[in-house]
């Protein structure tokens, strides 16, 4: 086995790494010579680069024989990348065909374990996760994205990946490429950090195009408590509002809003609260007793757990929030236009798909996961409570 260093890091298998396991002469060919990059924003060959190739079966161990037989002697050569860089699916590789798939490993029960289709070939599979990441960087063929957002660019973006998963793929290419290619565009529907002095810059009009005219909520200074003294936060408020309902958050409109302390102070809410709950100001509630806050002071936006009371990092502010709420509502869009074909057989890779979306645009989820749990990373994740 070998690393080549021309301009990025290649695995290269010899022709004996490849024996007796790789037969399909195209293959080799790819694996001996062009090879498989080590980095990539959605898959990692580090496996393969560090043990080499090896059968599924050798990699379960599988003593009592419970696996089956297309299982047994595919090639483990990688995985598929979730938020932070972390493993998801492993890739396979069937030496006789050339064809990618992917599984789950359930040492357990691995007469459990199947297979689903990635792509035809090495060539395509490298070439489709080489346009994701050009979408990802805007360059490449995604260059002329740069500095464009709104729905136009999302839709167009769309088109254009579609198009590159179609053309190598005889027009059916399988759901993990076609639910990037309809959701990994949305992150350019807003620009970022630019006039609104957060995180985001939304669209004019954008919550109301999509959750509907009169659905989203404005608020005026009125209705702010003294503490919420950032800024951004109140000009957001004001001007760009939030949608009163959106699925899993329900907005406060009834009444000014409140702090935190107030909010409970009126309910007859827990006597344990967090520390600086005078300064939380509670927009209102997700699911399961969740309170949507945000911290007046920074405008970072926060989720308080009434049966846990715990305070944990929810969104950057109240701009990803917005767009959080929107990226929601435009999956459960797209999927009813295709029949829930996103999420039919495949909540977990759509589950995946959003949260990497989610994470180019606000990163909170994957730095708190690293300490705890985050509402939507959770939330996105439960097939169960049909979120997504």
């Amino acid at each position: 086995m070998s690393t080549t260093d021309a301009g990025s890091a290649v695995i290269t298998l010899t022709e004996s790494e490849l024996d007796p396991w790789v037969t399909h002469a195209s293959t080799r060919h790819w694996l001996t010579g062009p090879g498989l990059p080590c980095d990539s924003g959605v898959l990692s060959f580090a496996g393969l680069g560090r043990e080499g190739l090896r059968t599924v079966a050798d990699s379960t161990g599988d003593p009592e024989d419970r696996l089956s037989a297309e299982l047994r002697e595919q090639l483990v050569i990688g995985g598929l990348l979730g938020p932070g860089g972390l493993e998801t699916e492993s890739v396979l590789l069937d030496g006789a065909t050339g064809e990618i798939s992917t599984t789950y490993f359930l040492h357990d029960r691995p007469d459990l374990m199947d297979r689903r289709p990635l792509a035809p070939s090495l060539r395509t599979l490298v070439r489709f996760a080489e346009a994701t990441d050009e979408l990802a960087g805007l360059r490449g063929q995604f260059a002329s994205y740069a500095g464009r957002f709104g729905p136009k660019a999302v839709a167009e973006a769309s088109q254009h990946l579609l198009a590159v998963f179609r053309d190598g793929a005889d027009g059916e290419p399988a759901p993990f490429w076609k639910m990037a290619a309809l959701i990994r565009p949305l992150s350019l529907v807003a620009g970022r950090g630019g006039t609104s002095g957060l995180s985001l810059d939304l669209p004019h009009r954008l919550l109301d195009q999509e959750f509907g005219p009169g659905k989203v909520a404005r608020f005026e200074d009125v209705d702010f408590p003294a503490t919420l003294t950032h800024e951004p936060t109140r000009r957001f408020l004001r001007e760009v509002g939030l949608p009163e309902e959106a699925h899993v958050f329900s907005l406060d409109t009834d009444v000014p809003l409140a702090t935190l302390a107030e909010y409970h102070a009126d309910t007859d809410g827990p006597a344990e609260l967090p520390a600086g709950a005078h300064r939380l100001i509670r927009l209102g509630h997700l699911v399961e007793d969740n309170s949507l806050v945000v911290d007046g002071a920074t405008g970072a936006v926060l989720n308080w757990s009434e049966p846990e009371a715990t305070l944990s990092p929810l969104n950057t502010d109240v701009s990803t929030l917005a767009f959080t709420l929107w990226l929601l509502h435009r999956e459960r869009a797209i999927d009813a236009q295709s029949d829930h074909e996103l999420t039919t057989d495949t909540y977990d890779q759509l589950a995946m798909t959003m949260l990497q979306v989610l994470s180019a645009v606000d990163p909170t989820g994957v730095t708190a996961g690293r300490s705890g749990r985050h509402y939507w990373t959770d939330a996105f994740q439960d097939e169960a409570g049909g979120v997504l």
